[in-house]
């Protein structure tokens, strides 16, 4: 296997949202970045791989949205039929925002359901979204989600630092992008988090860089930033990031041969097509 080392990490980010969704992923191959295109439903879920077959750097997740449930959650039955030819699950998880909440016993049990499925197939890597709902996003993985049986990274981590210490615990993984480096409560659970356990993501177009949607490549703009505040080099982190992600993604290899043959992205970001 030839190792691939990206010159950035954008691990969650959604490709399909953007007017210029092809341009972007030749875009990501062009700036080596290492990217996961997270979807929301299902359903976009094969044009997404589709698009991103022939890439270098960018991976699909399967996901279904917490704030699309209340519309969606009869996908789950076609997101756990895609399940096998999926290595990367997401964007998934629990929102307990007011704008959502009133779907929330929809999104436990869908969220569930995803874990279970999860589990049962092993060696998947999932991107989770815990808005006002980190306790209860924890308590869903420990339950049904044993750490043999997948990885698990959160996603926008805006938890307590006792979660924090907790999910850390339990070998999770951390994704920081650029608007959780601004406010000081944020900032200082990001210092405290593993450095090991750390990774990068834009969740753009959701976040904004110069005044315009991020790109994945906008990442590089935070390293900075992020590398003073944990008192390394931008170098080091950079090294740091890099290993990360093979740690993270390495069991997967083990665990099982995720691509079926069948036109999932079943690729792991070690690949190298």
């Amino acid at each position: 296997m030839t190792i691939a080392t990206p010159k950035l990490i954008d691990l969650h980010c959604h490709l399909d949202l953007y007017p210029d969704h092809e341009a972007l992923i030749a875009e990501c191959d062009r700036d080596q970045v290492a990217t996961l295109a997270v979807t929301t439903t299902p359903k976009a879920w094969r044009r997404n791989v589709e698009l991103a077959s022939r890439s270098t750097h960018v991976r699909v997740a399967l996901g279904l949205h917490p704030q699309v449930v209340a519309e969606r959650k009869s996908e789950i039955a076609l997101w756990e039929q895609l399940l096998p030819e999926a290595t990367y699950v997401g964007e998934v998880g629990l929102d307990a925002g007011p704008r959502f909440y009133r779907s929330f016993d929809d999104q436990k049990a869908v969220f569930e359901r995803v874990l279970r499925a999860s589990a049962e197939a092993g060696g998947k890597i999932l991107t989770v979204h815990s808005v006002r709902a980190v306790g209860q996003v924890l308590d869903h993985l420990e339950r049904h989600l044993p750490p043999d049986r997948g990885r698990v990274v959160l996603h926008w981590f805006t938890g307590s630092k006792s979660e924090a210490r907790r999910a850390a615990a339990f070998g999770y993984y951390f994704s920081i992008n650029a608007q959780m480096l601004i406010q000081p409560r944020h900032r200082e659970i990001v210092a405290g988090l593993p450095l090991d356990r750390l990774l990068t993501e834009t969740d753009g177009p959701f976040t904004q860089a110069d005044g315009r949607p991020s790109r994945p490549s906008d990442v590089a703009l935070m390293l900075p930033d992020l590398a003073r505040l944990r008192g390394v080099t931008t170098e080091t982190l950079h090294r740091t990031l890099v290993e990360n992600l093979r740690g993270l993604v390495t069991p997967t290899i083990a665990d099982v041969r995720p691509s079926t043959g069948r036109g999932g992205d079943g690729r792991i970001f070690t690949d190298r097509g």
